[in-house]
C-alpha cells in the first residue's frame, strides 16, 4: 500500500519521519524542513501512516508490522532506496522499531520521540484518552466551530482539538465530518499498545537512540534505565512532555544532528 506522503530536502540520505496517533506527516514538517535546512545531505520523506491524513483506511486485522511494511513500500516508491535512518514519535517510533524487525536490511539506524519498546499500559497513554473523546464525539457536524465545541465540551484543550480538527472534511449532505475511521483506529490503538518490540533493541549493529520528555509518561525511569541496558541511550528534556519535538523543537533538532554517523 502506497501512502499519501510529501518529501523535505533533495540530498542522498533517506530518512523517513513518522508521525504519532491520530496525527498527519504534516505534524513533523517544520522539525524536517529545520533539519533538511542544517543538513542538506538529508532526504526526508514524511508519510500519512495507514489509517491516517489522507491515506487508505486501516484494515481490521492491521498490526505495527503491517503499517511498517506501508511505510517501507512507501519509501521505496518514492525513490528512498538502501538503508533507512528512520524517526518517529509516540506510535511512529513503534513502526520504526516494527519496521527494524520486518526488513532488518531496510532500516540503519531508529531515533525515538518519546516511546518506548514496551507494551504501554492503557492508563497511561494520553492517546487513548483523546480517543475516548473523539469516539463520543459525533460523526459530522454543522461546520468547524461547532465540532470544536463538541471537543472542548468534553474536556479537550482548545490547542488539542484544534490538532484534532486538521482531520475534518466536507461531509457530501452538507457539514464536515471526520476523514478517518475512528473505531478502526481504537481497535489498533489497543493493538499496537499491547505489542513487545524489545527485541528490536537486540538487533547487532542497529543504533536505536531515544530522546523523552521529563513531564511526559511514556518513557518511565524503568524503561530508560532497560533500553540503556540494552545500548539504547536516552536523553531527557525536563521541560517538554509527550510533544517532544513542538515543546524543545531545537533540542530535538541539536540531538538529531548530533546523531550522525
Amino acid at each position: 500500500m502506497i501512502l499519501s506522503n510529501f518529501v523535505v530536502g533533495q540530498g542522498p540520505r533517506p530518512t523517513v519521519m513518522l508521525h504519532g496517533f491520530l496525527g498527519t506527516g504534516r505534524n513533523l514538517r517544520t522539525l524536517a524542513t529545520a533539519w533538511s535546512a542544517a543538513d542538506p545531505e538529508r532526504r526526508l520523506l514524511l508519510p500519512d501512516l495507514t489509517g491516517h491524513g489522507t491515506s487508505p483506511g486501516l484494515p481490521a486485522d492491521a498490526t505495527l508490522a503491517g503499517v511498517a511494511r506501508d511505510v517501507l513500500d512507501t519509501a521505496r516508491a518514492a525513490g528512498l532506496d538502501g538503508p533507512l535512518d528512520v524517526v518517529g514519535h509516540s506510535l511512529g517510533g513503534r513502526v520504526a522499531l516494527a519496521l527494524s524487525q520486518l526488513a532488518p536490511e531496510a532500516v540503519a539506524r531508529v531515533d525515538l520521540l518519546d516511546i518506548t519498546p514496551g507494551p504501554v499500559p492503557h492508563a497511561l497513554s494520553e492517546s487513548g484518552k483523546v480517543l475516548e473523546v473523539l469516539r463520543a464525539a459525533p460523526a459530522r457536524a454543522a461546520d468547524r466551530k461547532a465540532m470544536r465545541e463538541e471537543l472542548t465540551g468534553r474536556g479537550l484543550s482548545g490547542g488539542l482539538s484544534d490538532w484534532l480538527l486538521m482531520n475534518l472534511e466536507p461531509a457530501p449532505e452538507g457539514g464536515v465530518r471526520w476523514r478517518f475511521d475512528r473505531e478502526a483506529l481504537a481497535h489498533f490503538h489497543g493493538r499496537f499498545l499491547g505489542e513487545d518490540l524489545w527485541p528490536a533493541l537486540t538487533r547487532p549493529g542497529l543504533p536505536v537512540r531515544c530522546i523523552r520528555g521529563g513531564r511526559s509518561q511514556y518513557v518511565d525511569e524503568r524503561a530508560q534505565a532497560r533500553m540503556e541496558a540494552l545500548g539504547c541511550p536516552v536523553e531527557t528534556l525536563p521541560e517538554a512532555g509527550h510533544f517532544v519535538h513542538i515543546d524543545a523543537a531545537e533540542a530535538v533538532l541539536r540531538w538529531l544532528q548530533a546523531g550522525r554517523v
